[in-house]
């Protein structure tokens, strides 16, 4: 904890410059992990099998999927829906399926319900690796507010495809159902108990904070403290009686941002009321890139082989490009701009999160270790190379001086580097 607080210091004191050398937060976390928390070598060795470090990750990925649906404003989002609708329901299950049918023909040995789990595991992307290009003003608007708003919802899509994957898993191995191996039935169970918790709690909570707003009865920060507290509750409370977590988090965002008041938040003088989600899951985010650097990245070295970097080219290329390509037909976006979007699905925190568990749903044998591997190799290969190409990128269009889409449906996700500056 000592070592990680020390680099989050340092990070927050040098993330502006380092930003603009293409440097990012992933980056520096993941290289730190792998040389001071690997476990062959490094003087803070991270075991993956403690119960901490898979605890961690999902209260990590449950405040990210919480704060990322939250900010989908639904009524204002109908005006330009058209391109992160053709994304979600036309791009990412192709992405999931054609990354399921990749897997079943690269990997040894597979199972169909491994093959799936991996293209599930890859089909989310991340906002977080996405937000140097999202808060580019010379990025047109509607590419960056499809990028934001794709990748703040599709991983809790892409939530109940892996849990029910896992579930078919532990058929395939042979390991039966118990606490840790869900059946499928079960899985589809708690999937439906995370909606009815999530949109209880996330109605709850907004009404909560409408009305301490209207009334004047909160202290300064109070209402942020109650959109923290939503999430975190909807996903502990779904965990508690065998729900799935994720998914509650991710349904009580998507109420929770339908139902609060946005004009009263936008006017209150302490801020964004999902702003401690949102910095709690980059705060988070950052000590889980550490996590994964120095336990996954070793496994995805020891345990991958050419096939898996294959199989990570092709995630970022191809497997992704090609289904963007077919939703986007007809759209009237020029070669470059579908291009564009076809290359910034950067793979991250929700995939890792979705490696862990499956480690802990289906064990560390040959099989799943290889899956995992894949999974590790693709999320590593993504932070480097749209790490340092977001910049670039974005330059390139030099479209300058164009507002960015805060009253077209979502707003802007912007890392604590960028709040900071401006």
């Amino acid at each position: 904890m000592t070592a990680i607080a020390g680099l989050v210091l340092a990070w927050s004191l040098l993330s502006g410059a380092l930003s603009q050398r293409e440097v990012t937060g992933p980056i520096v976390f993941v290289l730190a992990g792998y040389l001071l928390g690997n476990p062959a070598w490094g003087p803070f060795p991270v075991d993956i099998e403690t119960g901490a470090v898979h605890t961690l990750a999902e209260v990590t990925l449950a405040l990210v999927l919480f704060s990322d649906a939250s900010r989908v404003d639904l009524r204002r989002l109908r005006r330009q829906v058209a391109l992160p609708a053709r994304l979600l329901g036309i791009g990412l299950p192709l992405t999931l399926l054609l990354g399921a049918a990749a897997a079943y023909v690269l990997l040894d040995d597979p199972a169909w319900s491994l093959a799936l789990f991996v293209g599930a595991a890859l089909a989310p992307t991340d906002a977080a690796l996405s937000a140097q290009v999202i808060g580019d003003e010379r990025v047109p608007r509607r590419l960056r507010l499809a990028v934001n708003v794709e990748s703040g919802l599709n991983d809790g899509i892409a939530t109940p495809v892996v849990a029910v994957a896992l579930a078919l898993a532990v058929s395939d191995l042979g390991l039966g159902p118990g606490a840790d191996h869900p059946s499928v039935g079960e899985a589809l169970a708690a999937i439906v108990v995370a909606c009815v918790i999530g949109v209880a709690l996330g109605v709850l909570g907004a009404v909560g904070v409408n009305v301490a707003g209207a009334r004047g009865s909160a202290l300064p920060g109070g209402r942020q403290l109650a959109a923290l507290a939503v999430a975190v509750g909807g996903f502990a409370l779904a965990v508690a009686i065998d729900g799935n977590g994720f998914i509650a988090a991710f349904v009580a965002g998507l109420a929770f941002g339908h139902v609060v008041d946005r004009s009263q938040t936008e006017d209150d003088a302490d801020g964004d009321v999902t702003v401690l989600p949102e910095l709690g899951g980059e705060l988070l985010a950052l000590v889980v890139w550490f996590l994964f650097g120095a336990a996954l990245v070793p496994l995805a070295i020891e345990d991958g082989g050419p096939l898996a970097w294959v199989y990570a080219l092709l995630s970022l290329t191809l497997l992704r490009m090609v289904p963007v390509a077919v939703a986007l037909a007809g759209a009237g976006l020029r070669p470059r701009e579908v291009l564009f979007l076809g290359w910034f699905g950067p793979r991250g925190l929700a995939s890792v999160v979705f490696a862990l568990l499956a480690l802990e749903q289906l064990g560390e044998s040959d099989r799943v270790g290889s899956v995992v591997a894949v999974v590790a190799t693709t999320v590593l290969l993504s932070v480097v190379l749209h790490g340092v190409s977001a910049g670039p990128a974005a330059r390139r269009f030099g479209v300058a001086g164009e507002p960015t889409p805060t009253r077209s449906g979502e707003r802007p996700r912007r890392s604590w580097a960028q709040r900071t500056r401006h």
